[in-house]
């Protein structure tokens, strides 16, 4: 297992205590080696044939960095070293794990592609990013509900998601859900 990110400014910084930008500047490599305890390599240097299988974990830096999600939407770019990782699993047929906001990495890269970010309707509260499942579908995927539990596995493209925090619900349940997709990431190695 190796750790990589990109070697790019980040989009801003958030104080997450207070929920506001700080207008600090950093790096997203350098970020991640500070959360990773320094085991990270530059996305740029990743070599599809060392792996069997790529994860991209969510959060929502994935919507600011990772692509422009969280400022353009259906409409967002996706960052170029993140993209030829994807399409190089892709053509590897190697599969690919996504959690949380990052599916929409696969239905930007792979149109056609099955994913899931949880609910497609807010029924119980849950789910408050529904519009996401609606904008996947906008862009020629097929959004699959799934509980925060649960995981697809979208068998054709070899692409394995679950919705993590796009799901307003306990930590075990969550767990439970990116456990599921490890563990089909896995049987498609």
């Amino acid at each position: 297992v190796k750790i990589f990110a990109p070697n790019i400014e980040q989009r801003d910084v958030v104080n997450h205590l207070k929920g506001s930008p700080t207008g600090e500047k950093r790096n997203v490599l350098v970020e991640s080696a500070r959360l990773a305890r320094g085991n990270i390599q530059d996305l740029a240097e990743l070599k599809v044939s060392e792996f069997d299988a790529v994860i991209f974990p969510g959060g929502f830096g994935v919507a600011k960095n990772l692509c422009s999600w969280a400022v353009d939407g259906k409409n967002c770019t996706v960052n170029e070293h993140v993209n030829s990782t994807l399409q190089a699993f892709h053509s590897a047929k190697k599969p690919i794990g996504l959690c949380c906001i990052s599916p929409v990495l696969a239905a930007k890269v792979f149109p056609g592609c099955e994913v899931t970010v949880g609910q497609d309707k807010n029924v119980d509260g849950r789910f408050p990013d529904v519009e996401i499942a609606s904008a996947i579908a906008e862009l020629g995927c097929k959004h699959v509900c799934k509980d925060v539990n649960e995981s697809h596995v979208d068998k054709a493209n070899k692409i394995v998601t679950t919705c993590a925090f796009m799901c307003k619900a306990p930590l075990h349940e969550i767990f439970d859900g990116i456990g599921t997709m490890i563990e089909e990431v896995l049987k498609l190695a």
